[in-house]
Parts: C-alpha cells; sequence; structure tokens
C-alpha cells in the first residue's frame, strides 16, 4: 500500500480508502456485521486505513456496521471520515438538516453509531452554497475541534454544484479536504476544483471512482440490471452511451491484460491533486482488487 498525507493535515491517508454507501442497504444487498468485519479485516491486512461514510447511508446503518467493527479492534488503526447534513427519511429519500443545534445531534449521533469519541474528518454534505454559507454551524463545528469529537472539517461536493465557491471557501471555515465524484467518465473537477485544491492545499477524496461500476470492466453494451440495483434507476439512454465509452476507454487506454477497475483506480490516483479514492466493496476479493491498484506503477505514494 501507499500513502499520502492529506492536505494540510497531518493525516498519512492509504490511497485506497474504503467506501460504505453500500453497507447503508439501498444498493440491493444487505450485509451482516460478519461480512463487514471479514472485508475490514482484510483491507487493514492490505494496509487500507481509510474508511468513508455518512450518517445517512441508511439510517446510520453503514456507521453502526463500522462501528461494530472498530469497538473490537484498535480505532487507532483507522481514519473515519463521516458526514452531515442529511438524515435518512426512508429509502433513497433524505431529509435535509443544516442547522447548528441539527448538526450537533448528527455528530453526536455518528459518534455513537461508530463506537468512537471522535472522526477524523467530518465532512459537508451535498450541500448548497446557501447552506454552505452559515457561520453559526461552522462556529459550532470549530468548538467540536476542540471539544476533541472532531479532529479536521472536509467538504464532500454535490454533483449538482460546481462546487467552486465551497472549495475556495473551505480554509475560512476550516476544512482541510475537499470530496468530490472524479473518474474516467467524469473530469469536471480537473478545470476548476483541482487547482483551487492545490492552492490552498486541500486533500482531495475522489468518489465514485469506477463510476458505479461502469468501469469495473464488467459490463458490455446492453447491459441489464436487477431490480433493486441503483443503476438500474439510470437513464437507460445515458447508461447506453457510458458502456459504449467504457468500450472504446477499454480498447484504447487500458494496457492488455491489466484489470480495468484496478487501471480505473489508478487513472484517478495519477492525478496530483487527488490524495485517495474510495471505492465501495461488496466483499473480500473486491477489497483485494482494490487494493492492488496501489501497487500499479501509474501510483505514486510512500
Amino acid at each position: 500500500m501507499k500513502y499520502r498525507k492529506l492536505g494540510s493535515t497531518e493525516l498519512n491517508v492509504s490511497v485506497i480508502g474504503v467506501g460504505t454507501w453500500q453497507f447503508g442497504g439501498e444498493w440491493g444487498k444487505d450485509f451482516t456485521q460478519d461480512e463487514v468485519d471479514a472485508m475490514f479485516d482484510k483491507a487493514a491486512e492490505l494496509g487500507i486505513n481509510l474508511i468513508d461514510t455518512a450518517e445517512c447511508y441508511g439510517d446510520h446503518l453503514s456507521e453502526k456496521l463500522i462501528g461494530g467493527y472498530l469497538s473490537r479492534r484498535k480505532r487507532e488503526d483507522w481514519i473515519v471520515a463521516t458526514k452531515f447534513g442529511h438524515h435518512f427519511d426512508g429509502h433513497l429519500q433524505r431529509e435535509q438538516l443544516w442547522s447548528a443545534s441539527d448538526v450537533l445531534k448528527q455528530l453526536d449521533d455518528s459518534l455513537r453509531a461508530l463506537q468512537t469519541e471522535y472522526v477524523d474528518l467530518y465532512q459537508f454534505h451535498s450541500g448548497t452554497d446557501a447552506q454552505f454559507d452559515n457561520d453559526g454551524l461552522w462556529t459550532m463545528l470549530d468548538k467540536q475541534k476542540q471539544a476533541g469529537k472532531i479532529r479536521h472539517l472536509g467538504v464532500s461536493i454535490s454533483t449538482a454544484n460546481d462546487g467552486v465557491h465551497q472549495t475556495s471557501a473551505a480554509p475560512g471555515i476550516g476544512a482541510e479536504a475537499i470530496q468530490v465524484v472524479y473518474n474516467r467518465l467524469d473530469r469536471a473537477p480537473e478545470e476548476r476544483l483541482f487547482p483551487l485544491a492545490d492552492e490552498h492545499r486541500l486533500g482531495v477524496l475522489a468518489r465514485v471512482p469506477l463510476a458505479s461500476g461502469y468501469l469495473s470492466g464488467k459490463y458490455k453494451a446492453g447491459a441489464t440490471f436487477a431490480e433493486g440495483d441503483v443503476r438500474a434507476n439510470h437513464d437507460a439512454k445515458k447508461r447506453e452511451e457510458q458502456l459504449r465509452l467504457v468500450a472504446e476507454i477499454a480498447a484504447n487506454e487500458v494496457p492488455h491484460g491489466l484489470n480495468m477497475a484496478q487501471w480505473a483506480l489508478g487513472w484517478c490516483l495519477q492525478h496530483p491533486a487527488v490524495t485517495s479514492v474510495i471505492p465501495g466493496c461488496k466483499d473480500v476479493n473486491q477489497v483485494i482488487s482494490n487494493a492492488q491498484a496501489a501497487d500499479l506503477d501509474m501510483v505514486t505514494g510512500v
């Protein structure tokens, strides 16, 4: 495994992390504690130390599974990132809660679910600029940092937002990292956000690095997805266009014999602005495959 410093923080994060949206029950599969434990044990064995979650992945369900694991392992071995602002309100439904008092309750609920006394990275979760510009919220969160509940603040940027204002304003509210959707099919952050992140010494976590599995190499044009699979809800025309682009990339960019999913993770990590990628995983084999991307020559780190 290779490691990189997360922005101006002291955190040395593995270039491959574990994204845990799938543990919230909306991916089409329910996970047991034993399954989650096995994945995290394998991740730790392979040198992965970063977990990304959110309180709205299920009603703290993802956090509870992570907490069940951390309660029986060494908490200090892990860098745990979670998020605030969206409360689970039913399958694929969220209630937005941004007041200082609401977020303080979310923080305490997350700490309880995670069975930890602190969060390493607490991230504003896909809010609007108006929701972001809330002095009372950031004053409260700074107090929680001073109290030891939060080590660092971050901003997870919505795909509905260009992210320029929030990235530019991040240092002013004490944030030291951003999280963005970034992959070979969606390169939007390269134009404005990555230069701003570099200017402000912000760490960058790349989420959806496999483009919801389209870059896994498993799907061809005409592929269909089972009911309950989130990709079944994607626009059919857009889905076919994505699969067509994937076929072109596989033919023209991925070296012969290289696993496409590993290449796609390495592709993200070769951008100098990106600190770590946080792909999801459904089993131990996917954890192993994701971790192997760190061994590619295109990936730097120590």
